[in-house]
């Protein structure tokens, strides 16, 4: 059904759809009965789909990526879609209007988007407000956060540590996102020395804060698949050695190599989507083997198909998140993803997920 209304909703803006998408999950948001058939439709439970990690139940390994529910509106409906996990954010100290508009742009024939929003967000405050009751959610939150635009990198600390003493009595886990290309310098924090500072300024403010009770929280950072291999080699390991959590494989990439033709391949911003499958596979994996036996991965990039999804976890990807592909398969996604594994999983004699963790990156 999905594709066949894709084509009128593609004649409007992307944040114009985005914003009745959202109006529309809200009136689903508070209300039981509506929550309750959308699971019907979408969800599906399988044992050999559901991971632990962290202490905390994925009832199955698909998740939303940041940046859909930025201010975590809706994240009990889109639960209720299917996914086994939902990210909101990303998060700022300050509410911030974000990048003018248009600032998203869709590339059809590649399958993929190029967005500058730059951390558009009401600030950490307020989402507060609405993730009092995140505890009850049937699926794990992720927290997003980052700094505001106007914050200097030599202050980016106090935005970080802002956001978690304002969010961290919420959400399941923390992510501190330092690698999207739509805020001016903010990619120079993967630099090891900036990056081994925030890491810590962070954990040290956790731990502030769960000295007053509050429960820990397993804290992830998200890098870009623009780095260099030398740079991946020590922002991985500088990660790690500082206590991280887990990594999130990748973000959106500045490359324009395979779109280079398309009109509109010169606007400014990350790209998404299908030009970005294999690249955050092949990331996933040359992360895996540095990293991997030491904290888990969230691989995230171009997932459209169980296919795509199932390669990402046997390069080395314990959870994966979607974006770009629900924006073109529909709300329907996760559903579909789910079913395809609990196939592949058949096919290659696996009993659970867990057991596909990696298999193609040793």
């Amino acid at each position: 059904m999905y594709q066949l209304i894709r084509k009128y909703l593609f004649q409007q803006e992307p944040e114009e759809i985005h914003e009745k998408t959202i109006h529309s999950l809200r009136l689903v948001e508070d209300s039981a009965p509506g929550k309750a058939i959308l699971k019907m439709i979408y969800q599906i439970r399988d044992e050999r789909l559901e991971t632990k990690l962290w202490g905390i139940t994925f009832p199955n390994p698909v998740g939303l990526a940041a940046g859909f529910d930025k201010n975590a509106e809706v994240y009990h409906a889109l639960g209720a879609l299917g996914f086994g996990f939902v990210e909101v954010g990303t998060l700022t100290p300050q509410g911030q209007p974000g990048n003018p508009k248009p600032r998203v742009f869709r590339l059809p024939e590649h399958q993929a988007l190029i967005n500058r929003m730059g951390f558009n967000n009401q600030g950490a405050y307020l989402a507060s407000q609405r993730l009092v009751d995140y505890a009850y959610s049937d699926v794990p939150i992720g927290i997003n956060i980052g700094k505001n635009k106007l914050t200097p990198n030599e202050e980016a600390v106090s935005d970080y540590s802002k956001c978690m003493d304002m969010l961290y009595a919420y959400g399941h886990y923390f992510v501190i996102n330092i690698s999207s290309p739509n805020t001016p310098n903010l990619r120079d924090l993967q630099e090891t020395e900036n990056l081994r500072a925030l890491i810590r300024a962070v954990r040290e403010k956790a731990a502030e804060l769960e000295g007053r009770g509050m429960k820990k929280k397993p804290i992830l950072l998200k890098v870009a698949p623009d780095m260099a291999d030398e740079q991946m080699h020590d922002v991985v390991h500088a990660a790690v050695e500082e206590g991280i959590s887990g990594l999130i494989a990748t973000n959106t990439t500045v490359s324009r190599e395979a779109v280079g033709n398309h009109p509109k391949a010169g606007e400014a911003g990350g790209l998404s989507g299908r030009p970005l499958t294999d690249r955050s596979t092949q990331w996933i994996k040359a992360i895996y083997q540095e990293v991997g036996g030491q904290v888990p991965i969230v691989g995230v990039g171009g997932i459209f198909t169980g296919a795509d999804a199932y390669s990402k976890i046997r390069a080395g990807a314990s959870l994966v998140q979607v974006y770009t592909g629900m924006i073109y398969q529909g709300p329907g996604i996760a559903k579909q993803i789910n079913k395809e594994l609990i196939k592949l999983l058949a096919r290659d004699g696996f009993q659970h997920i867990s057991e596909a963790v990696g298999v193609d990156a040793t």
